[in-house]
C-alpha cells in the first residue's frame, strides 16, 4: 500500500484490499473514503465488501465515486467537503492510484 500524505489529517492511496482494513486502523485513521467506481476494472473489491470491513474494524466508511479522466462533479465535491466536516480524521481516501482522490481533495478543500 502506498499512502500519499497531503495533509496531517488526510492520505491518498491506490486501491485497498479488505485485507489492508486493519493496518489502515492500525496506523490511526478513523474513516476511508472511498473515491473508485465499483467494476473499473475486473477483479476490485467493491465499495460495500471494503464499506463492511471497515465498519467491523470500527471505522468510518463512505463512498464518493468520480469516474476515471472525469473532474469530480459538484455533487462529489459537496459530498467530500460534508464527509471532511463531519467525519472522524485522520481520514484515508483512495482510487485506483490515489490522483482522483487527491485532487476531489484539493477541490473541495480550495478557497
Amino acid at each position: 500500500m502506498t499512502i500519499r500524505q497531503l495533509t496531517a489529517d488526510f492520505v491518498v492511496s491506490p486501491q485497498i484490499s479488505v485485507q489492508d482494513i486493519a493496518a489502515i486502523r492500525d496506523a490511526g485513521f478513523k474513516t476511508i473514503i472511498c473515491n473508485r467506481p465499483d467494476a473499473e476494472e475486473p477483479g476490485q473489491p467493491s465499495a460495500q465488501s471494503i464499506g463492511e470491513a471497515a465498519a467491523a474494524a470500527g471505522l468510518s466508511f463512505i463512498a464518493i465515486p468520480v469516474a476515471s479522466g472525469q473532474a469530480p462533479s459538484s455533487d462529489a465535491i459537496i459530498e467530500t467537503q460534508e464527509a471532511l466536516n463531519t467525519l472522524p480524521g485522520p481520514i484515508f481516501a483512495y482510487c485506483r492510484s490515489g490522483n482522483r482522490s487527491a485532487q476531489l481533495w484539493g477541490a473541495a478543500t480550495q478557497g
